[in-house]
């Protein structure tokens, strides 16, 4: 395969190539400037370049490499965050009206941690409003590098597209009830939704918080595994973060996977699948069981019913999550979201409890599943891409089918960690995505399958024309 230009190269690639000295983080920094100036116009996934910010940091990296203070593999990488996470002095919007001049006077502590890390922040990311299904329509709508007219993934579409597009390194998206792999999956590129509680929330806009997560999305999974350990770890800030020390995501990464039990439900996983989509995945179930898993036979309940508890949970908890500005200001909100946050609103606590019911008997029912497993192998989504129209991008609010989130919502109402990574093209030249899911805190577990699967296959070195 051909060398990748500079801007396809993966964060392990630059890093080495930066740790060397023969490439400077200035250089980098400002080749990806460049392609944003040149290729966003298009493809719309930044909210907000931060050009004059991301020269200083790429400046003072090379200052402390050439000093001989190499952070480690982020430092001089330049990246971005889906526009949720507070940036100091910067305007986060989280893709809703009544928030387009909030500007905070402190960066979130995932922003701290990158940067602590080295890494170059280049600017902040374009998303569906409140990081839900539609989009505000006075806010721009990211573009599939792949296909135009097809679905970028919902919430966090500016990250999958600009990661996908060659217009960072790496980005950091959110997840509550599939935004870490559905654009990863629309986009074709891998995504880590940790394990809740894994990555601190502290200054993140809220959607849900109880099933709230964020992570990394990059170009591969050895650099997803790179940006997770940098940002994970307890908070004082964020009383939900976990204690448990942040392992070397990297460790054994390269021990290959013979012996590791690998549950697979053939069921689950194809039934009202799209038939290219399911036969991408059981061929991916193959290679594992080639590369010396032993696959493991298991028996999933019907998902749908729990999934259907989904909606009443996470629009209850956004109308908190929005208290400051809903009602007050529901005007300023775009249909699409206005409708969530009214229906939201409409929930009683019955209902409310009603719907935890079933998202406890949901993750009951996964817990026996994991028992005799390390880690589950499923899609990262039901099909392709779907087309895309303007009602469906702005609202009013569509009721969605339960196997939309069939594979995804679950493993939000558990905190369970899941890694989506390309496993092929369908005859479209769309993307696929298969998911690996595992036990809590397994995030390294997650990173040696994928990487595994990664080794011998090449699904992940293709790129959009753009």
């Amino acid at each position: 395969m051909a060398e990748s230009p500079l801007h396809y190269k993966t964060i392990t690639e630059v890093a080495e190539l930066i740790s060397s000295k023969a490439l400077s983080p200035v250089e980098l920094t400002a080749a990806m400037l460049q392609r944003i100036e040149q290729l966003d116009a298009q493809l719309k996934s930044y909210a907000t370049v931060m050009a004059d910010h991301a020269i200083a940091a790429a400046q003072k990296a090379e200052r402390e490499i050439a000093a001989g203070k190499f952070r480690g593999p982020l430092h001089g990488v330049p990246i971005a965050v889906k526009d949720l996470c507070f940036t100091k002095g910067v305007r986060t919007m989280g893709g809703a009206k009544v928030l387009e001049n909030h500007v905070t006077d402190f960066d979130s502590t995932v922003v701290q941690r990158l940067e602590a890390a080295g890494a170059v922040l280049l600017g902040k990311l374009n998303l569906t409003e409140g990081a839900m299904g539609g989009y505000h329509p006075e806010f721009d709508i990211p573009i599939n590098p792949w296909n135009p007219n097809r679905w970028t993934g919902s919430s966090s579409s500016g990250s999958g597209v600009a990661t996908a597009a060659g217009l960072c390194s790496g980005s950091i998206g959110s997840d509550t009830g599939g935004s870490i792999r559905f654009p990863s999956a629309a986009c074709g590129i891998v995504g880590i939704k940790p394990t809740w509680g894994r990555v601190s929330r502290h200054g993140v806009l809220a959607l849900a918080e109880s099933m709230d997560h964020v992570g990394p999305m990059t170009r591969s999974v050895a650099d997803a595994g790179i940006m997770l350990e940098a940002i994970a770890g307890f908070d004082p800030n964020d009383p939900t973060s976990l204690p448990d020390p942040v392992p070397a995501m990297l460790d054994g990464i390269d021990k290959g996977i013979k012996g590791v039990r690998i549950g697979f439900d053939e069921n689950y996983a194809t039934k009202d699948v799209d038939i290219e989509l399911a036969e991408a995945v059981c061929a991916g179930v193959n290679v594992l069981e080639e590369l010396g898993a032993e696959i493991v036979e298991v028996q999933l309940p019907d998902m749908d019913e729990y999934v259907l508890a989904w909606p009443t949970i996470c629009s209850a908890e956004a109308v908190v999550a929005h208290a400051a500005t809903y009602p007050s200001q529901r005007d300023d909100y775009g249909p699409w979201f206005q409708g969530w946050l009214d229906m939201g609103a409409s929930v009683t606590g019955a209902g409310y409890a009603e719907a935890n019911k079933l998202r406890s008997a949901c993750t009951g029912h996964l817990r026996r599943v994991f028992q005799d497993i390390d880690v589950l192998v499923c899609p990262s989504m039901s099909a392709p891409p779907h087309k895309v129209t303007p009602e469906l991008l702005y609202g009013p609010k569509e009721t969605r089918p339960a196997r939309f989130q069939r594979f995804t919502a679950p493993y939000d109402y558990n905190g369970a960690p899941t890694l989506s990574v390309p496993c092929g093209m369908n005859s479209e030249g769309l993307p696929l995505s298969i998911q690996f899911v595992g036990k809590h805190l397994t995030e390294p577990l997650l990173c040696q399958v994928g990487h595994a699967y990664e080794s011998v296959t090449s699904w992940h070195n293709l790129h959009p024309d753009v």
